[in-house]
């Protein structure tokens, strides 16, 4: 099947010309008198101040839709971004969360205790949650995964700052996490040190000790780890932090691999946050939002940011502050668009769908790699003979050495196939890294069909490079100048610093 992208000669919405125009239907009467009175109000100059495009709804509607026609996302096709976890998003959530009797509440409401069918779905996520990351208590509020991580720091940072341990300014972050875990760390103000990985892709437990000390608030770490590997050693990790009076943070991105078979919880981590957005199906990006659980367990659950939810003796939910609460990481509660969809994968799933969920996300990655197997130019680094969970990271680097072809250059073929890249040059400790994550919900024949790809694109490396180096010609947009287009003279944040810069050129 040969792939074109739509290609549409689409302008901004702010460049579309601007007219008396209305939308699908001729305005009342009434209608045009609130308009007018809107506008005296405003004065003049009201829909320049606001940048608001004088369009029909028709021609809104065809404006994204073409838009939407020259992009791509989990609904035309698999999306494998290691460490993103980018599953199907079920409609039926879609379905619930745009419900009136949901989008027509507002979150007073459920502090007043008019929504109460709101906050049952939400304490049915929160308890199913804490069971299944084995903590004691969750806060459903921070709008993202990053958000998540930052309270996580923040609530070991208030923690040591009460037991009078502010010495304790160190973060140690492994060097194959997300580059979240260093930020978040720097953005608490801990001084992040950097614990080496071992040559069997795990943590190097030697260097962890030689660097736990008196000055150790944590470490941050996820297991499964950004290969794929399980963290065998977690148990010895967590004595060494936990021995040098730090904390074991958990980073949720990798869930997806363990998902109703292990426990955070029991591994000896003390916080957990996780992304609604990854594991439990909710929408990533501009289809979000997105949200951040954070749970954590013994006195730091204290700490905890916005509300967690209660059942009173007669059955009645209500919000409650933690006692020693960092505060609020976002506005009211949760991201319910977010909740809802959990609440409906996890009643779909159930108890034995969610270790259903992490056997077929395994299943899925170890099928790619055998199908990858042998494959010239490719390989698997670190013990290449052991199974990796929910994701796997490949090197090109000797593909890179015998043809010029790059990590970049395969996967700007993948997108001329009408099949998403997957994620490039990450972790940095794999050069010339593909890092693919095919979740659980994706067919044996999709991961045939992404396999073949790869092999093709190898192939063809070997044959004629620069057709990858060219790559890709079949999307709308073509193979860009990388360091022109990151360069701060070419790329604007908004249409409006667009403006901006302009006015002032």
């Amino acid at each position: 099947m040969v792939f074109r992208q739509a290609v549409w000669d689409e302008p901004l919405i702010f460049e579309y010309p601007n007219g008396e125009k209305t939308g699908f239907a001729p305005l009342s009467r009434e209608d045009l008198e609130e308009i007018n009175k809107a506008k005296e109000k405003l004065g003049a100059l009201y829909r320049e101040r606001l940048n608001i495009p004088n369009l029909s709804e028709l021609e809104v509607v065809r404006h994204f839709t073409r838009l939407t026609q020259m992009s791509f996302g989990v609904d035309t096709g698999p999306v494998p971004l290691g460490s993103c976890t980018m599953k199907y998003n079920p409609r039926l959530g879609w379905k619930l969360s745009s419900h009136p009797s949901v989008t027509s509440v507002h979150p007073e409401m459920i502090r007043a205790g008019l929504a109460d069918g709101l906050l049952e779905i939400a304490y049915y996520v929160q308890e199913t949650l804490k069971a299944i990351t084995g903590m004691d208590e969750c806060s459903l509020q921070p709008p993202a995964g990053a958000s998540g991580e930052l309270a996580g720091v923040l609530m070991i940072k208030a923690y040591l700052r009460d037991k009078g341990e502010q010495s304790r300014d160190e973060m140690l972050v492994a060097d194959s996490a997300h580059g979240t875990n260093p930020a978040s760390s720097a953005m608490g103000g801990f001084k992040v040190i950097r614990v080496p990985t071992n040559q069997e892709g795990l943590v190097d437990i030697d260097a962890l000790r030689s660097v736990a000390g008196d000055r150790t608030a944590g470490f941050m770490l996820t297991n499964p780890n950004t290969l794929g590997l399980f963290e065998s050693g977690i148990e010895e990790i967590a004595s060494i932090v936990h021995s040098a009076g730090g904390y074991l943070y958990y980073d949720g991105a990798n869930l997806n691999g363990i998902l109703g078979i292990a426990r955070p919880g029991d591994m000896g981590f003390d916080i957990v946050h996780l992304n609604l957005h990854k594991t439990f199906s909710s929408p990533h990006g501009g289809g979000g939002p997105g949200a951040g659980v954070i749970c954590a367990r013994g006195s730091l659950k204290e700490y905890l940011p916005g509300y967690v939810i209660r059942r009173d003796p007669d059955g009645k939910l209500s919000l409650h502050r933690m006692p020693r609460s960092i505060g609020d990481m976002a506005t009211y509660y949760a991201s319910f668009t977010g909740v809802i969809y959990t609440y409906v994968f996890l009643l779909g799933q159930g108890e034995r769908g969610l270790k259903e969920v992490a056997i077929n996300a395994v299943l899925n990655t170890n099928y790619l790699i055998s199908l990858l197997h042998g494959v010239r130019g490719l390989s698997l680094p670190y013990r290449s003979d052991v199974p990796r969970l929910h994701e796997v990271v490949f090197s090109v680097r000797d593909l890179v050495k015998e043809t010029g072809v790059g990590a970049g250059d395969i996967a700007k073929y993948l997108l001329d196939k009408g099949l998403h890249a997957p994620t490039i040059y990450f972790p940095l400790i794999v050069e010339e890294a593909l890092m693919i994550e095919m979740t659980e919900t994706e067919s044996a024949e999709v991961v045939e069909e992404y396999a073949k790809a790869i092999k093709e694109a190898v192939e063809l490396a070997y044959r004629s490079p620069s057709v990858l180096q060219s790559s890709p010609m079949n999307t709308s947009v073509k193979r860009l100048d990388a360091v022109r287009a990151n360069h701060p003279k070419t790329m604007a944040p908004s249409y409006k610093v667009e403006k901006i810069v302009k006015n002032i050129q």
